[in-house]
């Protein structure tokens, strides 16, 4: 594989690379598979390319497909964390994405998120559907007060002292995934968090553009993902010709453990594939 920062020919070789693009005065990372017409590949809250996309399998199933591109966005992975709320949030993120795309000049490319990644692709469909074929929007839905309540719980946590100090199951839980990956920094998660949950809510992040897309879109969603199943119908209802499929028995994080939801995804970019 090359590896080659900003500037070492990362602009037009068609090679396997990693490399860095500039969004916003920020190093965003990218990590670069094969030829041919691309998809974006954009990763949940505290997760990176490697570990939501590579690990699992996700870039060797899709390679086949498509040119692969995976962006570890601000906070994330090999990126820049910056430690001011105000440079995260869905739109904020999603302009990395637009980044590297342009760092690489794709013109218009496919496109795959969960979570943090699916909320930032609303943005994208709305507001720049005409860099955007296809979509695959995975772990989506409305927040609720319920699952807003769990953030002061999770900053807590990722600020506590040690483990030893967390009390509640629910901040143990994310603060372990948190530190399995040693390139993560909690203070920069917490700032994340804290600016992108309250903003959870996809109609308004991809406003009345969304109405207007005829990109091929399919939420892909486990069963089990609370709260987010309870809202993904009146999303689907306000994207045309929208697809929903529901993985069944899976939550939240099926989208990176569960292969189904590679084969219910590769099935729908087979039938997208660019003419």
């Amino acid at each position: 594989m090359l590896y080659a920062t900003a500037g070492e020919g990362t602009r037009r070789s068609n090679r396997d690379q990693a490399g860095f693009a500039r969004s916003d005065g920020l190093s965003i990372h990218f990590e670069h598979r094969g030829e041919g017409p691309a998809i974006v590949l954009m990763h949940g809250w505290s997760a990176s390319t490697r570990t939501n996309w590579e690990a699992p399998g996700w870039i060797e199933r899709l390679r086949p497909l498509r040119r692969v591109v995976g962006v570890d966005v601000r906070g994330h992975g090999a990126s820049d964390k910056p430690h001011e709320q105000s440079r995260y949030g869905y739109a904020a993120m999603a302009h990395d994405v637009l980044a590297v795309m342009d760092h690489l000049e794709i013109e218009r490319a496919d496109f795959v998120g969960h979570s943090l990644g699916a909320f930032s692709g609303v943005h994208l469909l709305g507001h720049h559907s005409d860099r955007f074929g296809a979509f695959v929007l995975m772990g989506i839905g409305d927040e609720t007060p319920e699952s807003l309540a769990v953030l002061p719980v999770i900053t807590e946590a990722l600020r506590a002292a040690s483990p030893e100090a967390i009390e509640d199951p629910i901040g143990r839980a994310y603060r372990g995934i948190v530190d399995g990956d040693p390139r993560n920094d909690r203070e920069a998660l917490a700032l994340a968090a804290l600016q992108m949950w309250p903003e959870g809510f996809p109609l308004e992040l991809g406003g009345p553009g969304l109405g207007r897309t005829d990109n091929p879109v399919l939420v892909l969603n486990g069963s089990d993902d609370r709260p987010y199943v309870e809202s993904d119908e009146r999303l689907v209802a306000a994207i045309p010709g929208a697809r929903l499929s529901r993985i069944p028995g899976a939550d939240h994080l099926g989208p990176v453990l569960d292969p189904r939801f590679q084969d219910a995804a590769a099935v729908f970019l087979a039938e997208a594939a660019p003419r």
